[in-house]
């Protein structure tokens, strides 16, 4: 491992921001313009390049550079970077816009952050730049999926100039922009730095591997995390940064600074390693520890990795003298209980009884309420994630029912609702599909358009109840599968969450209309009714099935009581 000494100002840092002058003229001009609100990737994005982070970008990529960088991981001048960073817009927004237009680009809020002049406006070939960028087409990929999923079909590329940058309210003393932070480390007398990326708590394995790292180069250590978008499901920053807090005193003091990263991250592995290298040299810093699977998005279906253990560490040392950044190659760390030590896993004699916790039974473990134990964390990181993850028994949860029209829904909804206040302990909500189409969505049609939009109102609602501790019983026909995953994806990381799919057949549902519904529908009177003119998608992720045709509306909901009681949300802890 090479240990040259780089200067820790590193290189020349862009600086975007305009003068009080010139931020006045755009605001003023920008009420002519076209206009976009950031979404949140964009907001990140936004930040490190206004910032300096993402030096020596002076804006989004432009279709020339964005090709380049795909195909090379290289701007189009031939400067290394490996990471496309445009802004996506719908077609409607693109197709509005030309080369030499101003974009204001705006807050949620509405406050304009930036001016984008238009260089490049195209229509790309996603699959193809997923394929290039995360050498996958797995919409399981967490970087892939967003790709294909969640971006706009456009993008524009050209200059910025930053107006203000985003405002936090959280952590105000530990954001730091680049330029702030390479005065402090010049301040300090910080020559060598290495910097430790996270987007996970710290336990006792990090601080030891970080604080080894630290040692055998005689550097300073910045703890570095992520606080913009990370993987979805990850545990939420403001627990994160309090956990990095209380560790902060079992390191040597003068020696360990603390400073939260804006990132939006791709979960890119290789290539996002070499890009975290970019990011840390603008930061300051001369040394980036890169483990085992660096930025890596886990497992696919069949259980296997997208990428190597070690391809993250490889592709930066290939890399690392252009940069300017040492890597530090790290590889797991166990413990060994006899020791009472932290080792490399590659160091262990054989037959050495060694210990490990993954973040699987950490989540266990959190979820039922058990121990901790002490040499796997540190008390103080145990009792902030104890005080975030709370057991599933005092955790709020959704049952979400789905099934066609009649199939005995609302019944078993409204038994459960009793059963619930019955045995106490949280509020309970029943979102009926009726009662929200009469108070939170009497505006839409049976659209598909609208029938989604219906069903994600109900899947926010319930989130917020879940999030909060309550109990959401959700009980609409939810016939499209799309919508239905996003809920189950919106409310799973807050809490619990169950499918019963009420799988009575379209006949029996016939035969108990007493509306006279289906009817109307086979006449045509009633347009785009679920089960006739329009379909029903089974649920293939279904937790609980309940046929009405075998089960009375008691036993059913008897069911649904089971199954959480042996998920851990009901029952004798939830009773204490």
């Amino acid at each position: 491992m090479s240990d040259h000494l780089i200067e820790p100002h590193g290189g020349e840092l862009v600086d975007l921001m305009v003068d009080e002058a010139r931020a006045k003229e755009l605001k003023e001009a920008s009420r002519e313009w076209k206009s976009w609100d950031l979404t949140p990737r964009q907001m990140c994005d936004l930040e490190l390049i206004l910032n300096g982070g993402f030096s020596p970008l002076t804006g989004f990529l432009n279709k020339k550079d964005y090709e380049s960088v795909c195909a090379d991981m290289r701007l189009a001048d031939g400067t290394l970077w490996p990471m496309p960073i445009m802004l996506d817009l719908p077609e409607d927004r693109a197709s509005e816009l030309s080369s030499g237009d101003k974009l204001a680009l705006r807050d949620p809020e509405g406050t304009m952050l930036a001016v984008l002049t238009v260089e490049d406006v195209w229509t790309p070939d996603r699959e193809a730049e997923a394929k290039s960028v995360f050498n996958s087409t797995d919409p399981d990929h967490a970087g892939v999926g967003h790709l294909l999923n969640n971006t706009h079909p456009c993008y524009v590329g050209g200059r910025l100039e930053g107006v203000q940058l985003p405002n936090h309210y959280d952590y105000v003393a530990l954001r730091h922009t680049p330029a702030r932070l390479r005065r402090q480390f010049a301040d300090l007398g910080w020559r060598k730095v290495v910097a430790f990326q996270t987007r996970n708590p710290m336990h006792r394995a990090h601080q030891e591997l970080t604080l080894r790292a630290a040692k055998e180069l005689e550097a300073n250590l910045l703890i570095h995390p992520v606080v913009g978008m990370t993987k979805p499901g990850d545990l939420d920053h403001y627990t994160r940064v309090r956990c990095y807090n209380a560790l902060l005193p079992r390191y040597p003091q003068h020696t360990v600074k603390l400073s939260l990263l804006p990132l939006s991250m791709r979960m890119g592995g290789p290539r996002e390693a070499v890009w975290h290298a970019i990011i840390r040299k603008n930061y300051g810093c001369t040394h980036l520890i890169v483990g085992r699977d660096h930025a890596g998005p886990g497992k696919d279906k069949a259980g296997n990795d997208y990428y190597g253990p070690y391809d993250a560490q490889e592709l930066l040392s290939k890399h690392e003298e252009e940069l300017g950044v040492t890597m530090v190659p790290f590889k797991l760390m166990v413990y060994l209980p006899d020791q009472d030590m932290y080792t490399p896993i590659d160091e262990v004699p054989e037959g050495t009884k060694s210990l490990n916790i993954s973040g699987t039974e950490l989540r266990q473990r959190l979820a039922e309420g058990r121990e901790i134990p002490e040499w796997f964390t540190y008390p103080e990181v145990a009792t902030e994630l104890q005080r975030r993850h709370k057991p599933r028994s005092k955790q709020g949860f959704t049952v979400f029912f789905t099934g066609l029209s009649g199939a005995g829904k609302s019944t078993i909804a409204n038994v459960l609702l009793v059963k619930l206040l019955e045995i106490g302990g949280r509020p309970v909500t029943l979102l009926d599909g009726d009662i929200v189409r009469t108070n939170l969505s009497s505006e839409l049609g049976f659209s598909k358009e609208h029938r989604n939009l219906n069903i994600a109102r109900i899947g926010y609602v319930a989130s917020e109840i879940t999030k909060n501790g309550g109990i959401a019983i959700c009980a609409p026909i939810a016939p499209y599968a799309e919508v239905r995953k996003q809920v189950r994806d919106l409310i799973e990381p807050l809490g619990g969450y169950a499918l019963a799919f009420v799988s009575t057949s379209l006949e029996l549902c016939e035969q108990r209309d007493r509306k006279g519904l289906y009817a109307k529908a086979r006449a045509g009177i009633i347009k785009e009714f679920t089960g006739i003119s329009d379909p029903y998608e089974t649920p293939t992720d279904v937790d609980i099935d309940l046929d009405t045709a075998k089960l009375t509306p008691e036993e059913a909901a008897q069911q649904v009581i089971l199954h959480l009681e042996k998920e851990g949300y009901i029952g004798a802890k939830a009773d204490r």
